[in-house]
């Protein structure tokens, strides 16, 4: 059997790690890299330290308006379908580069296999919620990381080709949290465990929205202690552009995009996690550190109802108050799975397309 995978941004390279591992071992495998992230931070660092499977076709489209974006790829992915012509595609997440190939396989009936099928945050502002339902529609079998995705897939009437797999980011850091010990990122940055927060910031309405990120940027430079910001390409163009940047104060950290183990270094050690990601507020309950999410909706509600995350939007006051004031309320369960993910997705696949 031939699988294709299409990937295009830095959690993919992970979650695609996390299958190919095993995937590979059995059947022909294809990697196909979109561009959607093409510096070195933003993703070969991630195919150098994790080993993934080589490229056969990088389509080299990078960044733009997502129509321009997703047509662009779809146009070079057809092509490749055609040629190719694999037995499954397997798209993952929620990108434009997850619809993009979704819509490209559908298009020419190839099998699809949707990863972390079935999230919703409700809110159609956002582009990659739009993704998530379009993916989903148009998929063949959803591998639903927890409950709470199968249930909201049942609810928007699918039912067949459903999967309760489990979380690949599970799989991920269980393999990789002793080779993130390594790391030599916190003497790097003369940091103290637990001494520190870490800042993540990239969704489009917090960057894109001036009084958003003043809130986001005033809220950081009130506290008294270190905050280390990976700074996103598109987050240090958008501080710049709104004179943002120089109001950083000095005991924020500015910092490239790091890799796969330096960033699971910096995730476990520090005493709380600032986000407006989503994966990274999963990575959080995974590694039993406190999250405060920069949105007003989340994708993982799992985090939220078992205390371990809390939703505060942009606003200064917020956001303040929780870095001094929250804490978890409970232990973490096992929602997202006990690490064998990957396994159980690519037994549903070799059942479901081996008939």
């Amino acid at each position: 059997m031939k699988v294709l995978s299409v990937v295009g941004a830095r959690p993919q390279f992970i979650k695609e790690y996390a299958i190919s591992r095993h995937i590979k071992k059995t059947w022909e495998y294809i990697v196909v890299h979109t561009g959607q992230h093409y510096d070195y931070e933003m993703s070969q660092i991630f195919f150098s330290e994790l080993d993934l499977s080589p490229v056969k076709y990088n389509l080299e489209v990078g960044s733009g308006p997502h129509g321009q974006q997703t047509a662009q790829m779809m146009i070079k992915l057809e092509k490749i379908l055609l040629e190719e012509k694999p037995d499954a595609v397997l798209v993952y997440g929620d990108t434009n580069s997850t619809l993009a190939g979704a819509l490209s396989a559908s298009k020419l009936h190839i099998p699809i296999g949707h990863v972390e099928a079935g999230l919703r945050s409700f809110d159609r502002s956002m582009p990659e919620e739009t993704n998530r339902v379009l993916v989903d529609h148009c998929s063949t079998l959803l591998f639903c990381p927890t409950d709470t995705a199968r249930t909201n897939l049942q609810h928007e009437g699918i039912i067949k080709g459903v999967f309760l797999t489990g979380d690949v980011m599970v799989d991920a850091l269980q393999h990789n949290l002793k080779l993130a010990k390594q790391s030599k990122i916190l003497s790097q940055l003369t940091l103290t465990k637990k001494q520190y927060l870490l800042v993540t910031l990239h969704r489009a309405g917090n960057t894109d929205n001036t009084d958003n990120l003043s809130s986001i940027v005033d809220a950081l430079c009130s506290t008294d202690e270190p905050v280390v910001l990976p700074l996103h390409p598109r987050t240090e163009k958008c501080l710049k552009s709104c004179n943002l940047y120089k109001k950083l104060a000095s005991h924020v950290l500015i910092i490239k995009p790091l890799g796969y183990l330096d960033f699971i270094q910096l995730c476990a050690h520090s005493r709380m996690i600032l986000t407006d990601s989503g994966g990274i507020q999963k990575e959080a309950y995974i590694l039993k550190v406190p999250c405060v999410t920069m949105r007003e909706n989340t994708e993982w509600v799992e985090t939220v109802d078992d205390g371990w995350n809390i939703l505060v939007g942009s606003e200064t006051k917020k956001i303040r108050e929780a870095i001094k004031t929250f804490q978890p309320a409970s232990s973490q369960r096992d929602v997202f799975g006990k690490g064998n993910a990957s396994e159980a997705i690519i037994h549903e696949l070799s059942s479901s397309l081996t008939l």
